[in-house]
């Protein structure tokens, strides 16, 4: 299960349907709340994270999980990237941090790499 947090409608469906449109069972969230309250994160192979959005940001998101307990791989995505962000991004196990408009080869490499058994 991939899952897809972004306060954005058309871009989270826009995600939805590239997901499973690569044979790939997706949920989405319009929150990083709504997602932490209504899944278990343990059971999603892979995380798609907007970065800015309004309550809970991705960063506050991935820091929950690791608090948790829970290492599920993450890619976060932003309109607004800057080394800083990048750095915090690594620093809290994201598999990377991606520019939006997303280079949709370089995000199915990513999604790829995070829902392979042992990474």
């Amino acid at each position: 299960m991939i899952f897809i947090v972004d306060d954005d409608d058309g871009t989270r469906d826009a995600l939805r349907v590239l997901v499973e449109s690569e044979g790939l069972d997706a949920r989405d969230f319009a929150s990083g709340r709504s997602f932490l309250d209504g899944v278990r994160p343990a059971e999603g192979d892979c995380l798609i994270l907007d970065l800015n959005m309004p309550g809970m940001n991705g960063f506050e998101v991935l820091e929950e999980l690791r608090r948790r307990g829970l290492r599920l791989p993450a890619i976060v995505v932003t309109a607004e990237p800057s080394s800083v962000k990048m750095e915090r991004a690594q620093a809290a196990g994201a598999l990377a941090l991606l520019s939006k408009p997303l280079a949709v080869d370089g995000l199915l490499a990513l999604i790829r790499r995070g829902t392979t058994p042992g990474d």
